[in-house]
């Protein structure tokens, strides 16, 4: 199928390159705009991705100095605080995907959509790894008929920083939310202090100190499977493939506990774990959430609405694409 050229805004960084890189191992048709303030280095990423284009960005101008380009979807890889790529899309009728979001900072995107609820498709894209944790974790969760607690456990490497992009946004997110949203007897609290502090097994069973965060994973998974508690804790450590001498890795450590179908207790405990660490693996998440938007995966394309990832990857799909880099869903 002919296809405009995907914009990536901020693309020239890791989770750029590795949505690149997932979107040529299936589509390697699929054109792409690397979008920057910096030509050159736009430039020089849409070299290495191959297929590909760099592009400056104008986030003051109305067609962000793209002008008549035509395009066929949007994904903003960093905060956008002036909403210049939701905004354009908008105007262009086609989806828009951001990642780098915090929980706190959604209300300006729902307003937007709110005002022109036909004009495209928006993804909610701040999920943690865009999307890999909820799939995952719903996936899970058809084991139960009923589901009481959810613990999202994610582990980041020391080594995994991501670059500059993702080391901005965590400053940003930890300096503007101290405090965690969880999920506590059927009522959103914030956790602060001592009570944000929580502690998890890694999948080499070492016991690692971690903090709450406040991931929207945890409305998500409140709403989608009617939890009463659930909880999003953050560990920055050595990962387990590095304690045993191997190349470090991400690795999210999932449990849930309610009662099966018949009404029998039932606790899991799993691990997503992908070997190459956090950017390969949102990668793999936008990639396939631009697949689903524009119809690359063979059915038609998303229609507007305000959406989360988990509302648009098949799970089945998408644990099939992780295996086939190396990644997996354990049972632990």
């Amino acid at each position: 199928m002919s296809l405009d050229p995907i914009l990536l805004m901020g693309g020239s960084g890791a989770i750029g390159h590795h949505t690149a890189r997932a979107l040529r191992a299936a589509h390697p048709e699929v054109p792409l705009l690397i979008g920057g303030r910096d030509l050159a280095k736009a430039q020089r990423a849409a070299e290495r991705m191959g297929g590909a284009q760099g592009v400056v960005i104008d986030a003051d101008a109305d067609d962000l100095g793209l002008g008549d380009r035509p395009v066929s979807a949007v994904v903003v890889f960093y905060m956008d605080h002036a909403l210049a790529g939701l905004r354009f899309a908008q105007k262009r009728g086609v989806p828009h995907l951001s990642i780098s979001s915090g929980v706190f900072e959604i209300a300006p995107e729902i307003a937007t959509y709110m005002h022109t609820p036909d004009a495209s498709p928006i993804v909610l894209g701040y999920e943690w790894m865009a999307g890999a944790t909820t799939v995952s974790t719903l996936s899970i969760a058809r084991a139960f008929g009923r589901v009481q607690d959810i613990r999202v456990n994610a582990l980041v490497d020391e080594q995994d920083t991501g670059g500059p992009t993702v080391a901005t946004d965590f400053e940003h997110l930890n300096k503007m939310l101290p405090a965690a949203l969880t999920r506590r007897d059927g009522v959103f609290v914030w956790r602060e202090g001592e009570d944000s502090k929580a502690g998890f097994h890694a999948v080499d069973g070492t016991k690692i100190e971690a903090t709450g965060f406040s991931s929207i994973d945890v409305v998500g998974l409140a709403a989608a499977t009617g939890a009463p508690n659930v909880q999003f804790n953050l560990a920055t450590a050595v990962s387990s493939t590095r304690r045993q001498g191997r190349p470090m890795s991400t690795e999210i450590i999932i449990e849930l506990v309610g009662e099966d179908s018949q009404g029998e207790p039932l606790q899991t405990r799993h691990a997503l774990i992908h070997p190459a660490g956090a950017a390969p693996l949102t990668g793999l998440s936008v990639a396939m959430t631009l697949e689903r938007l524009i119809g690359l995966d063979g059915q038609p394309p998303t229609p507007p609405g305000l959406y989360f990832p988990y509302q648009l990857l098949d799970a089945t799909a998408y644990l099939e694409r992780l295996k086939q880099e190396g990644g997996e869903l354990r049972k632990l």
